[in-house]
């Protein structure tokens, strides 16, 4: 009744999209009378029921879907592209496949927690094509994790029939890859789907292991209104609307005696009555409205930093050991902290960064993982649901690209959606100079300093790197944690032996002059000063960023005002990067203070080659010294 009463409101306009689940309701209905209250569901935009059945208000669905505040997601988001931790639901974003990967990472939290509880994440037979579904059955399978796979088999994926999506009959038949225990369903009959969901249930709430269900049904209207079914050939369309699971189930009951024609009136008119008075309420609310400072305020989630001062003992370690180091502590501290990543278990990482870490830890809290950085990125957000920290390890930076959906899409617009944290570190071993060539060598922050809603840091120092950690780890935000390979073991320095934090959005300020400024960050920093220490007659401000996003505009500008030049180095190739955004934000708000064109320096606009005198020829190390003295005559 209430999909019915929707359509008809898309038609006058007062909602803007309808994705219909007519023909398909005993699924979701099925599955969430299965499950207990607590326990976590995560529903695709046909699986109102999912809603119905968890008793949210009415009023507050319908103010959801007409972008009001009484909604969920402040108007941000539309549909069921949302999730509240009230009712133990996690919602969808577009792209569909992430959110099994996501229902992995609450399962795997409720067995770290022996809690004894099962998690059901649905997608439809479409998304089974995605390479998201087959990571998240295999890390399930492997880390035997208590999921319910919910595949509704609908027949197509938008207009595309299930027979140009895969060759094998049943979707069912996918669990064999994996070792996973399938079944398939009729998932039009409410009485199948509740009895085997159930005892399924109640079973890997005491085993846990992760399970493939196929639930045999069919999409009465199009993909959504506008896509319209004239695909659908009739006779088809026809066998199953004799198929309609609420009419079967009605007649089922009248049969039986268990429900009478008068009782099915008396139930309709109730919900008919709910239905319009909680449009009126919904109706009736004013329309949302906010501001710019609104809406940036909540990009990210509010993170009171308290700052850990270092003390005086030190030890000289390298930048790579003060990783560990700080790594080491914050597991320490935060005694739920998982790690993942691959190899960094029993070898330690391929940088050995984690080496010792499984024995002082344990299995449970550094998890070697399978080769899948979309599906791991996707558990840890899973474990953030449930309030639990968690470290990726990106074996290298370049190597982020096979998990991108999932930081940019999911991570990054979590908080500002609906409100949920995504309480992750990705650590990302990056940067040329080591000759790893164009896989191996990327510093490819720019890509994520351009996404709102993560935070980017890149230290070059061992102090800096430890400090810097601690916070990352301790903001309950997602940060792209950038550490420069070449830098690992060459870069020595006295570093506090015991737990400190150093505050994000500060620069640092290595050096003080008067002729020019040089902003730069990572390995750029040991270039500039190199720089400086050969010719010791140029008077500079060398500031080192640290983080990139927040970034210290302020002491920046307050540097370009004192010198009246400033040249920027970075690694990564000139065009798109930090040094053009920066450059921008430099001649905007000190442009009256300039003597001189703000000046670039960067790699060139190749790949990065792997041969060592190719490699040279692409960083800017060596040409930084032409260009700055070129700033300073100008």
């Amino acid at each position: 009744m209430i999909e019915e009463k929707m359509l008809v409101l898309l038609r006058q306009g007062k909602i803007s999209k309808w994705f219909s689940g007519i023909g398909q309701e005993a699924i979701s209905v099925g599955v969430t009378s299965a499950l207990n209250s607590d326990e976590y569901i995560l529903p695709m935009h046909r699986n109102l029921g999912v809603f119905t059945t968890r008793k949210i208000p009415l009023h507050r669905l319908f103010s959801q879907w007409q972008g009001k505040m009484n909604g969920f997601t402040k108007g941000r988001d539309r549909s069921f592209h949302f999730g509240t931790q009230e009712y133990n639901i996690v919602g969808m974003i577009s792209h569909l496949g992430p959110q099994l990967g996501v229902a992995d990472g609450i399962a795997l939290a409720s067995k770290l927690q022996n809690d004894e509880k099962v998690t059901a994440v649905f997608s439809g037979e479409g998304g089974t094509s995605e390479g998201d579904f087959h990571e998240a059955l295999n890390i399930a399978s492997v880390w035997s994790l208590p999921v319910l796979f919910c595949i509704e088999h609908n027949g197509y994926g938008l207009s595309t029939p299930s027979s140009q999506q895969f060759k094998n009959q049943d979707v069912a038949d996918k669990g064999i890859g994996y070792g996973m225990e399938s079944h398939t369903i009729d998932g039009n009959n409410i009485i199948e789907v509740y009895t085997k969901v159930n005892e399924l249930a109640e079973d890997v709430r005491k085993k846990p292991r992760p399970i493939l269900l196929e639930f045999k049904t069919f999409r009465m209207r199009g993909h959504e209104e506008a896509s319209g079914t004239k695909y659908v050939p009739k006779e088809l369309q026809d066998e199953w609307a004799k198929k309609d699971p609420i009419d079967n189930y009605k007649n089922y009951l009248i049969e039986n005696n268990i429900l009478s024609n008068d009782d099915d009136e008396l139930f309709r008119k109730e919900i008919k009555n709910e239905i319009n008075s909680h449009l009126k309420m919904a109706f009736d609310e004013e329309a949302h409205t906010s501001t710019i400072e609104n809406e940036l305020n909540d990009v990210f989630q509010a993170f009171d930093y308290q700052e850990t001062t270092p003390t005086d003992k030190k030890s000289k370690i390298r930048l790579i050991d003060a990783i560990s180091n700080g790594l080491t502590q914050s597991m320490e501290k935060h005694n739920d902290l998982v790690i993942m990543g691959q190899d960094i278990a029993d070898y330690g990482g391929v940088f050995k960064i984690t080496e010792g870490f499984l024995k002082q830890f344990g299995e449970g809290r550094v998890r070697n993982t399978p080769i899948c950085e979309s599906g791991i990125i996707e558990t840890a957000y899973g474990l953030s649901v449930k309030g639990i920290k968690s470290v990726v390890e990106l074996q290298f930076a370049d190597f982020v690209t096979s998990g991108f959906n999932p930081v940019v899409n999911l991570l990054a617009k979590s908080h500002y959606r609906w409100g949920q944290n995504a309480d992750i570190v990705l650590r990302m071993p990056c940067g040329a100079d080591v000759e790893a060539g164009p896989f191996h060598s990327q510093t490819n922050e720019a890509w994520f300093t351009h996404t709102p809603g993560l935070k980017v840091v890149y230290p070059a120092f061992p102090q800096d790197a430890k400090g810097l950690l601690a916070t990352a780890i301790e903001d309950p935000n997602p940060v792209m944690f950038f550490e420069h390979k070449a830098l690992y073991r060459s870069v020595y320095q006295e570093v506090t032996e015991g737990y400190f934090t150093i505050p994000f959005g500060k620069a640092s300020v290595l050096k003080e002059g008067s002729d020019v400024t040089i902003v730069t960050y990572g390995a750029g920093v040991h270039w500039a000063l190199k720089t400086l220490e050969e010719n010791a007659t140029i008077s500079a401000d060398l500031l080192d960023l640290r983080t990139l996003q927040p970034l210290d505009t302020d002491a920046v500008f307050t540097s370009v005002k004192k010198t009246g030049k400033v040249i920027i180095l970075q690694e990564d190739s000139m065009f798109g990067g930090i040094a053009s955004d920066l450059s921008a934000q430099i001649t905007e708000n000190c442009f009256e203070d300039l003597d001189a064109p703000v000046k670039r320096c960067a790699s060139i606009e190749t790949p990065i080659p792997f041969v060592k005198h190719l490699e040279n020829n692409y960083l800017p190390k060596n040409r930084f010294v032409e260009d700055l003295k070129e700033l300073l005559a100008y």
